[in-house]
């Protein structure tokens, strides 16, 4: 069980110099066990930093963020997260990356290896596991990040715009991979994209961030049936959707040009 509430949390940024510029108006929003839900949102509104406030890689100006009713004051094993950047540990190979989290927890060998092959066949990286980073693909490297949260057994799973870096069609492959291990391990998840069609293809629910500061906008579900193939990018009912959540986007987009 692993339900996450965020209430009210809202942030401010100072330079040091008497300035303040607010990225996050107060911000009400739940995430149920098991549900997967992707923020969607123009470039600059605040979705990565409430995304941090979650993980406790930042703080709230106001407000807390609950997991299972308890409050998040800092990083924890309780939250994965997968960023843009590629995080691996250069000096560590795939398995020993993966491993890593289960190591520092004092794991039984026997145990993380029984895990991390387990995780190292499901993301497709069999025969990698000795390679370093540098050897890797840049698809491959999140491969071993989500394998690597997910071997830790996180209550939720949070991803910052994960496949932003990589090609239109090693992003696909990725979307179909992780989407299909939520659908086999039913792990919560809160992905943060600014891409539509990503948005739509990978969740239960969109929840729509105004430009900034940010604040939900609208949330919308996604009752498209699953296992989820591709395809259903080209059918009617994803379509509808895409429409409806363009139109939200192309307001807030034209809301920040300058008149």
């Amino acid at each position: 069980m692993s339900k996450l509430a965020i209430c009210a949390v809202s942030r401010t940024f100072s330079d040091g110099k008497g300035r303040q510029t607010q990225a996050l108006l107060p911000v009400d929003f739940e995430v149920q066990d098991n549900d997967f839900v992707t923020i969607l949102g123009p470039s600059g509104c605040g979705k990565s930093t409430l995304l941090r406030i979650v993980a406790g890689l930042d703080q709230a100006s106001s407000g807390q963020v609950l997991l299972d009713g308890q409050p998040v004051r800092g990083p924890g094993a309780d939250r994965g997260m997968v960023f843009q950047s590629y995080t691996l540990f250069p000096w560590l190979t795939v398995e020993q990356n993966i491993r890593f989290g289960l190591r520092e927890r004092g794991m039984a060998l026997a145990a993380q290896k029984e895990r991390s092959d387990f995780f190292i066949a499901k993301v497709g990286l069999r025969g990698f596991e000795h390679h370093f980073p540098k050897q890797l693909s840049g698809g491959m490297q999140q491969r071993t990040a989500i394998a690597r949260s997910l071997a830790n057994d996180p209550k939720i799973l949070l991803l910052d715009e994960p496949f932003g870096a990589l090609d239109n069609q090693t992003r696909v492959l990725m979307q179909e991979l992780l989407l299909g291990i939520w659908e086999s391990a039913r792990k919560t998840v809160l992905f943060v994209t600014h891409d539509i069609d990503e948005a739509i293809f990978m969740a239960n629910r969109v929840a729509v961030f105004s430009a900034r500061p940010g604040r939900i906008k609208t949330e919308l579900a996604v009752n498209l049936p699953h296992p989820r193939h591709y395809t259903i990018k080209t059918s009617p009912e994803f379509m509808q959707i895409k429409a409806a959540l363009t139109e939200e986007i192309r307001a807030e987009a034209m809301a920040t040009e300058p008149h």
